[in-house]
């Protein structure tokens, strides 16, 4: 297999370090994509080469390894406007404090990069929030002024963040996804030369985000081959059914009257043999990361299963034409 296979822990906070590493190793993953809310302290990573050793030790017991942190979480209280649901986000007594909530989604984020450095880590992943997603509809209407207005204030925030991952030597890597401020191709497009191609900022490419707004992923991957440097699997079901939409329709994730659900890895309609052809063509070799997402199914079935179907996927380019045998000498 030419990319390791690795999971991220996201969805698997409610155990220890250890209980990630024991439970994920058995099913056969190689690497954790380690959530910064998920056991782990990136201060204490930052600070403490104590605390490092421990957390490689761990990895090291259970023949895992790391190739990114996620800072989904503490990304989004960077740029969002907010609201209630940022206080499940950030430490408990900042609740209901946007402000102090902002700032020390910030400072975090600062830690995150050091954290990453301290671990040997080149590569953080996450989201960046948003302070227009609001105005995705444009109803009331949304002038191109306020636009460029949201995407300047996310340049404004996230600038001096960069600056530190850049001190540090890691790259951060968004997830399209929506309630970014880059949630499809063109916003991708547009954060990019807001920050005039700044390389430390990249793409965490997460198919299953794109297939239900009706995106191509693996056009997504041709385009901004460069700015991927991170994969996450995942797979999206489509139930266009004439009465469901892709807005949701307000239903929680997993009921089968959604237009769309996330679902294990096989079950949905990711063109998963696209996106390996197109990461073999651009030469990537980092990890494919399992984001296990389904309400509908037992996350270690389901975790397993995707194991077993990634791993079938991560095939090779070939190294020789075939039809190179039917030549004459």
């Amino acid at each position: 297999m030419s990319r390791p296979i690795t999971i991220f822990t996201g969805q698997w906070a409610d155990l220890s370090f250890e209980e990630q590493c024991k439970t994920l190793s058995a099913i056969g993953y190689e690497g954790l994509e380690i959530a910064t809310w998920a056991d782990f302290d990136v201060r204490k990573a930052a600070t403490d080469p104590a605390y490092v050793e421990e957390k490689k030790a761990m990895l090291a017991k259970y023949g895992l390894k790391t190739w990114a942190l996620g800072s989904h979480l503490t990304g989004q209280c960077v740029g969002d406007l907010w609201d209630p649901r940022l206080d499940g986000f950030a430490p408990g007594a900042l609740a209901g404090k946007p402000e102090e909530i902002r700032a020390w989604a910030i400072e975090e984020m600062k830690w995150t990069a050091r954290a990453a450095k301290a671990m040997g880590v080149g590569v953080v992943t996450g989201f960046m929030g948003s302070p227009i997603w609001k105005y995705w509809y444009s109803f009331p209407q949304t002038s191109e002024e306020m636009v460029e207005a949201g995407f300047d204030e996310i340049v404004e925030l996230w600038t001096p963040i960069f600056d530190v991952f850049d001190e540090c030597g890691v790259k951060f890597a968004l997830e399209v996804h929506p309630t970014e401020i880059a949630f499809d191709y063109y916003s991708a497009k547009k954060l990019l030369e807001k920050f005039n191609y700044r390389k430390t900022l990249g793409f965490n490419f997460d198919p299953s985000h794109l297939v239900w707004q009706g995106m191509k992923p693996e056009l997504f991957l041709r385009d901004f081959a460069d700015r991927i440097y991170h994969v996450h699997m995942k797979d999206v079901k489509m139930n266009l059914d004439g009465r469901t939409g892709i807005i949701g329709s307000h239903i929680t994730f997993g009921d089968t009257h959604r237009g769309w659900n996330f679902v294990s890895m096989g079950h949905g309609d990711v063109d998963f043999d696209a996106i390996t052809r197109e990461l073999n063509q651009m030469g990537y070799k980092g990890p494919l990361s399992v984001e296990w997402e389904d309400s509908g199914m037992e996350r270690v079935h389901g975790a397993t299963e995707s194991y077993e179907v990634v791993r079938r996927m991560n095939f090779d380019k070939s190294d020789v034409a075939f039809d190179a045998a039917l030549a004459n000498d």
